[in-house]
């Protein structure tokens, strides 16, 4: 039987179905929670369906006790939790009683967590075909030759022109999916709800699926994912300098820590000539100016001021930007202290500030033979280069 959508809008809900444990895929938690580009894969699902505006509202299937981890990857997105049952089937149909306990609803798009990359025009293509139909699926031709086999010998071919590869979101007329739910031989399974629609009466009308909608099922699907999600990112390379004269009745800081030693460097701030450095390569990497640009010796507040404050900006600044950390390499240029003994000191101070690896922090000490301010123990230089990882259109 085929019908007509009438003119006013109809009510479309979707239904995640996210109650599977996705043993297959590895890993010690289930797909639908795992990662893809620093979001849960539950997570992409419902914002590939929410991007499309003709979705109203949406209910997720959970498995028993999943609700407080869904709620935790989902954030403050808006989504009504349905705990499911033992079987896919038996999933779907507790999200559409809980749909129709809602107000219900005129069309639902049943659909897959494990299918989170999904493209509006899909849907496009599937509310189109509902109205005429009762039901329609994405679906996609089978393009690979396939075979018959046992004991790993194959024994014949399979005819595939009329094949296909069934996706999800399923879409349906609301009532009549329920319906066919409440109507289903409990003591049957079903692959999927098409089926059940087609046992109770109706035509399933095929719509073009999309390759993104292929189902994550297996380690390598991950990794496939994460490398077509990620974004394209570029490294930036900075160099900093900077040098303070030495002074009696000062504290020596380096590198985020106070050395003994006779004299302390002498600045308008704490003078941490090490951290400057670094501050300066990770600002000249992001192309911001120098740090004098950002904190003016000219301004009062920055007198006598902590330069952890001045580098716990510089990584604030890459955060904002997206962007990571990937290593540092400061040398500092003085005949005395000696800075061998504070080297693993440094480097961890310099991680902490930086909330990086220490592994990836390098610290060195040269001398310059005793030649100029340095070798004359007027004054302390340093020098740094900062690797930063960007997005490529940061």
């Amino acid at each position: 039987m085929r019908r007509r959508m009438t003119s006013a809008k109809p009510r479309i809900v979707a239904l995640i179905v996210a109650a599977g444990q996705g043993s297959r895929a590895g890993g010690e938690i289930p797909k639908q929670f795992r990662m893809i580009a620093g979001k849960a894969v539950l997570a992409h699902a419902y914002d590939a369906l929410m991007a499309h505006g003709a979705i109203d509202a949406i209910h997720i299937v959970l498995a028993d006790g999943q609700d407080a981890v869904a709620r935790s990857l989902l954030g403050d997105r808006a989504a009504s939790l349905v705990t499911g049952a033992d079987s896919r089937r038996g999933s779907v149909q507790a999200g559409l009683e809980a749909i129709a306990a809602a107000g219900g609803a005129n069309i639902i798009l049943v659909h897959d967590a494990a299918r989170p990359f999904l493209p509006g025009l899909v849907v496009d293509r599937l509310l189109l075909a509902l109205e005429g139909a009762e039901g329609a699926i994405p679906a996609l031709p089978v393009a690979d030759t396939l075979v018959r086999g046992t004991a790993d010998v194959m024994s014949g071919g399979v005819d595939r022109a009329d094949l296909y590869r069934v996706q999800t979101p399923q879409a349906f007329r609301f009532d009549t999916i329920l319906a066919a739910h409440r109507g289903w031989d409990e003591r049957l399974e079903a692959t999927d709800d098409a089926q059940i629609l087609r046992a109770w009466g109706h035509d399933v009308i095929l719509v073009q699926g999309d390759e993104r909608l292929e189902k994550l099922t297996y380690p390598q699907d991950f990794a496939r994912a994460e490398m077509q999600q990620a974004t394209p990112r570029s490294t930036r390379v900075g160099m900093g300098y900077d040098v303070h004269r030495l002074a009696p009745n000062e504290e020596l800081w380096l590198a985020g820590i106070l050395v003994p030693h006779d004299r302390g460097l002498a600045g308008h701030s704490d003078a941490d000539v090490a951290l400057h450095a670094i501050v300066d390569a990770m600002l000249g990497a992001l192309a911001e100016g120098d740090i004098g640009s950002h904190f003016p010796p000219s301004d009062a507040q920055w007198r006598g001021a902590s330069s952890d404050r001045f580098l716990a900006y510089a990584r604030d600044r890459v955060v904002a930007r997206d962007g990571r950390i990937e290593h540092i390499d400061l040398t500092i240029i003085c005949e005395a202290p000696k800075i061998g003994p504070h080297r693993d000191a440094m480097r961890t101070r310099i991680a902490e500030i930086l909330a990086v690896p220490v592994d990836r922090v390098s610290v060195k000490a040269t001398t310059t033979e005793r030649l100029g301010f340095a070798g004359r123990r007027e004054g302390i230089a340093a020098q740094a280069v900062a690797t930063l990882s960007l997005p490529a259109l940061s």
